[in-house]
């Protein structure tokens, strides 16, 4: 087979195959948008009846992003896959404090994941308004729990944890929460998934 090597002719096949496999998405276009990048980051076009879009939740991170607003994700790999350039072009930064050695000492002594205690130092920082879980779910169930307690007010969440223990719970209970959000349904999820969310709002 011919090896395509020009990468912009590579993302533009790549979108002419998933027009051919999932043909036209009954959403909006901005939603379609964000969908198809998921399907594009995973190669399955399963992800188009997983995706779950909130009502306001791409205007809510659009106005979030032009604001300035800082990016919080779980974990390190997921910091990386976001475009962190274009962040700061509207004034924000990419924050991830699961390595801080902070954390673990204060995750130790009180018996929980790093990730949950990641999300209890985030949320102290008013600046800290787009949350990307990408990977643990405890992150989600602790930032669940900090927003119903009242000490947290995200602006927009993107949940997609993946794994058999808690991913699809977790993501279950964002969507009833009455915040803009995005997620996924069931097990399947990663940092690449959430990755490839944010960078499609990046890229709006």
């Amino acid at each position: 087979m011919e090896i395509i090597q020009d990468p912009q002719e590579i993302e533009r096949k790549s979108m002419e195959i998933i027009q051919q496999e999932v043909g036209e998405v009954d959403c909006s276009p901005q939603e379609e948008k964000v969908i198809k990048r998921v399907v594009h980051a995973t190669a399955e076009p399963e992800f188009t009846e997983l995706v779950v879009i909130s009502d306001g939740a791409i205007d809510s991170g659009l106005e979030l992003l032009e604001a300035g607003a800082n990016i919080i994700t779980d974990v390190n790999m997921l910091k990386a896959g976001i475009n962190k350039r274009k962040v700061a072009d509207c004034g924000g930064e990419v924050n991830c404090f699961i390595s801080d050695e902070q954390i673990a000492k204060e995750a130790t002594a009180a018996g929980i994941t790093r990730s949950m205690m990641s999300m209890r130092k985030a949320v102290q920082d008013p600046e800290n308004k787009i949350f990307v879980i990408g990977n643990a779910p405890t992150a989600l169930f602790e930032l669940i729990k900090l927003v119903k307690a009242g000490k947290a007010d995200p602006g927009l969440v993107i949940g997609t944890p993946v794994g058999f223990v808690g991913a699809k719970e977790s993501k279950a209970e964002l969507a009833k929460l009455d915040i803009p959000h995005i997620t996924v349904q069931g097990r399947k999820g990663g940092s690449a998934v959430a990755a490839s969310i944010m960078n499609a709002l990046l890229y709006m």
